[in-house]
Formats: C-alpha cells, structure tokens, sequence
C-alpha cells in the first residue's frame, strides 16, 4: 500500500493529512504555527503519522502547501495552496466549479475546470479585513473567544453597517459601535455582513458558477457560513474536513507523483 501527505502550513495553523494509494484519508493533524513554523510542520506530520500508526518511511511521498510550504523541508515538493485548494475542493465536491478559501490572514476565490486545474483565481492582496484575522479582531474588541463569535452574531436582528476597510482600525469601530449601545449580536452580525461582502467581491471576480465549495478554518463560523448562503442565494458546499481540504489537495499531487515515478517508460520509437 502506498501512502502520500499533504501538509499545509497556514499563517495561524498547521494542517497534516495522510492519503493511501485509494485516496482516503489514513493520518491527520492539525497544530498552530506559531513563531517557528519550520517546527510546526514537522510536529504536523509526525502527529499525523501517528493518527494513522504509520511510519515515516512507508509515506513515499510528501508535498508542502501553505505560505510556509518552503519550511517543510522534509517534504518532496511544493504546491501553491491555489492550487491545493482546488484539487482538494473538488476532490471533496466533485460539481465544485467555485472555490471561497478563507483563512487566518487571506482570503482567495478560484474558478475550477471539472478537473480542479484553475480557470481564474484573485485573492485580497491589500489588506485582511475580509479575513479570519478580521474576526479575531473584533473578538478581541468584545473579550469574546472566537468560538462564540459565530454563535452570538446569529442571534442579531438588525446588522450594524462595519465601515473599516481595515484590521487595524476594526477594533475602534467596534468599540464605538458598542459605546452608542449598539447590541453585541448586532455588531457582530454586522462584522459578517462585512466578510461576507468582500469575499463575495472577490467572488464576482473570477465569476460565480456553481457549486461553490467554501474551504479553512473559519467555515467552523456558522454566522459566516450562514451570511454567504443569504447573499450568494444558494447553499455553499462545507465538509467537515474544510479544514484540511488544502492539506489534501497537497497530497493528492503527492499521489500523482508516485504514479507517475511507476509509470512504465514510453517505448523508443524506430529510428529515433
């Protein structure tokens, strides 16, 4: 049996999957990044090992995703996370057409062919208001933890308009929301409403077609999930590995890899 490994190296977290030669899923971790991040990969995939009680020699192939991909450096290759994101997308949904991959401090829309390869992909290089890091910061702002965010913004009735194009200045606005006695649920179902419209702005940009799978770590947010099916008009695909689709999608090009490495050589032609 052969098996291959995907580890995706986020801003805030580290995610690790194992695949054997059947394409299911044999070994996962997820860990946060921290300051070292060279660490964090490693610890990733020797965690996911160990969920799978596999060793490190029957893994043929490994390959690094993330902005960290080149600090995996036991790994076999690097891959964009574009490009993990998709294969890992559509692996899960197959119909996927649309890719929403919202992480800790990027957010990217991609288009698919029915392959996974890209059509389209544009992602918010200037800033990360449309971000996890956006949440966390006016979590921060209501000494909330994150995992209450969610939760807490769907009790909202009337959202509060979220002006700032900017993290930085989240935390302001949401303490000025909160002295003219808005509701916290308001002001949270507001910071939603604000996410949701840029990622959708990204969306509009590569062109929406359906199915649109939603992928990292805040489709745990089920305000966020539930804003983007309201303003999308449709229900956005969520796995309960959406965390991990990245990692995945790396080791599927892991897959191909060894494929390809047992591919019999092309016979040479007469004469050439």
């Amino acid at each position: 049996m052969a098996y291959a490994a995907g580890v995706d190296v986020g801003s805030t977290q580290t995610k690790a999957i194992v695949l054997d030669e059947t394409r299911r899923i044999v070994g996962r971790s997820l860990t946060e990044t921290g300051a070292n991040v060279m660490r964090a990969a490693d610890t990733a995939f020797r965690e996911a090992l160990a969920s799978g009680d596999l060793r490190e020699e029957e893994v043929e192939f490994v390959v690094g995703t993330g902005y960290g991909r080149y600090k995996v450096t036991f790994g076999n290759a690097q891959v964009t996370e574009i490009s993990c994101h998709a294969r890992g997308a559509v692996q899960l949904f197959p119909r996927t057409r649309t890719v929403l991959d919202m992480g800790g401090q990027d957010t990217k829309a991609i288009r698919v062919a029915p392959s996974g390869e890209i059509v389209d992909f544009c992602m918010n290089d200037k800033c990360a208001a449309g971000t996890g890091r956006f949440l966390g910061a006016a979590a921060v702002a209501l000494d909330l933890p994150l995992a209450e965010l969610g939760p807490t913004a769907l009790k909202g009735e009337r959202a509060v308009k979220i002006s700032t194009t900017c993290t930085v200045f989240a935390e302001s606005e949401v303490l000025s929301w909160l002295g003219k006695g808005k509701k916290i649920e308001d002001i949270l179902l507001g910071v939603h409403e604000s996410i949701a419209a840029r990622s959708i702005g990204l969306l509009r940009r590569v062109g929406i077609e359906e199915e649109v799978t939603f992928t990292g770590g805040v489709t745990k947010n089920r305000a966020m999930v539930e804003t983007l099916n309201r303003r999308l008009g449709l229900t956005v695909n969520v796995s309960d590995d959406a965390h991990f689709i990245g990692a995945i999608g790396a080791a599927l090009f892991a897959l191909d890899r060894i494929a390809a490495g047992r591919a019999p050589a092309s016979p040479a032609r007469e004469g050439a």
